[in-house]
């Protein structure tokens, strides 16, 4: 048996400090046992979800030991996490400024082509004043395109199969449901909404009021605004439009066809981003010279154009 210096025995007192942290753990064990037993008890009583309770009892017992060490772990990979975000986010808007950039040459490169531009309010007009003997194609609007051939009645223009993804959105039907739940409202239709054709064709047939439908450009729906006298306004167009005929005429009650009509790529220009822009000088938009005379040219055609008086039975939408 070991023994001391002075001849005492040694093993007693080692046996009691084995002893002490043998009570001394389970103590902490028996804590722990409770601790899990009474939110779980709690969890299976209040919520009745006995495994969601001991994970909790078990995280509560665990927390104060192990959380240390696993946010000491976890903090290098948090760092190249928030670095990689940074860098994603840098490198995203680099991509986006470029992409820009890119579309904003390609619309100028396509007028750069073309031999007159136009818009909603004017196509009929600048169309007609094309030789009647000469072929047109028309883009980058379908729907624009058959109300034009429809209004000039030319049977060579020729039109490209675009359109505009919120306007081709809002259907004949969603249209012909809204006329008929509110049969004293008028009808704003935009030329380039894919139900303006089946509409006037609706309209001829009885399906929607002909002395209240009406297929107007941006422009047209203002000045119509101005001077309606229906109690409401049904409009079928971009929702970002309903403001200016609200101030245009706050008499009237507007409302869309399609509420979610809404175009996300125009809403990305702010008041905010065009304050920022002439302050700072950024997002500037720059275009090939050569481009950009060209283009010019048919801009100052759709001018010219747009100047002479408009052919007999062509009118602006």
């Amino acid at each position: 048996m070991p023994t001391s210096h002075n001849g005492h025995d040694t093993s007693a007192p080692e046996e009691t400090e084995a002893q002490a942290h043998d009570e001394l753990d389970n103590g902490g064990l028996n804590k722990t046992v409770a601790t899990v037993v009474i939110v779980a008890a709690g969890a299976a009583l209040f919520e009745a979800a006995l495994l969601p309770g001991i994970a909790i009892g078990v995280a509560a017992v665990a927390a104060p030991k192990y959380l240390p060490k696993l946010a000491g772990a976890l903090n290098p990979l948090f760092k190249s996490t928030v670095r990689g975000t940074y860098k994603f986010a840098q490198k995203s808007k680099e991509m986006f400024a470029e992409a820009h950039e890119q579309v904003n040459d390609i619309v100028a490169e396509v007028k750069a082509e073309s031999d007159l531009c136009c818009t909603s309010a004017n196509a009929a007009q600048i169309v007609a004043s094309v030789p009647a003997d000469r072929e047109v194609l028309f883009l980058p609007d379908q729907f624009l395109g058959a109300h034009v051939r429809r209004v000039t009645g030319r049977a060579n223009l020729h039109v490209w199969l675009g359109e505009c993804h919120v306007h081709a959105g809002i259907s004949p039907a969603e249209l012909r449901r809204k006329a008929s739940a509110d049969p004293a409202a008028e009808l704003f239709i935009h030329p380039e909404c894919g139900c303006s054709t089946a509409a006037l064709w609706q309209a001829g047939e009885g399906d929607l009021p002909p002395d209240r439908t009406r297929v107007l450009s941006t422009g047209g729906m203002l000045e119509a605004a101005r001077s309606t006298r229906a109690p409401r306004v049904l409009v079928a167009t971009e929702t970002g439009m309903l403001h200016q005929l609200r101030r245009a005429n706050p008499a009237v009650r507007w409302e869309p066809v399609n509420p979610g009509a809404v175009c996300r790529f125009m809403k990305m220009t702010t008041p905010a981003a065009l304050l920022r822009c002439l302050r700072e000088g950024v997002t500037e938009v720059t275009v090939d010279p050569g481009v950009a005379r060209r283009a010019r040219r048919a801009v100052q055609a759709m001018l010219t154009a747009g100047s002479s008086p408009a052919p007999a039975g062509v009118t602006a939408p």
